[in-house]
């Protein structure tokens, strides 16, 4: 079983910057793919971006290309999701995935709020 924690969330104003981070413990995560997902008040979660195990496959929400960049350590066991030019609309909880059998393993998530 895998074990995911997120953490760099927090209060930013438009334009700023956060680094989101991943630490799994359990598994070594360099045998999955890692996605990154938000969840916005009142909607439904969605993919925000997605690397795969090597790391040379890499995938984008439309909304968040160009601004965002998921990377991972495998050394470390972490996977990041570098988060620039933000915007109101980019207010939610951050959860990170791994993906394995059917549902893979999700962590607590973390809050990024950005003001207007």
């Amino acid at each position: 079983q895998v074990q995911l924690v997120e953490s760099g969330g927090g209060l930013v104003q438009t334009g700023g910057s956060l680094r989101l981070s991943c630490a799994a413990s359990g598994r070594t995560v360099s045998n999955y793919a890692m996605g990154w997902f938000r969840q916005a008040p009142g909607k439904e979660r969605e993919f925000v971006a997605r690397i795969s195990r090597s790391g040379k496959s890499i995938y984008y929400a439309d909304s968040v290309k160009g601004r965002f960049t998921i990377s991972r350590d495998n050394a470390k066991n972490t996977v990041y999701l570098q988060m620039n030019s933000l915007k109101p609309e980019d207010t939610a909880v951050y959860y990170c995935h791994a993906e394995f059998g059917r549902a893979g393993a999700w962590g607590q998530g973390t809050q990024v709020t950005v003001s207007s």
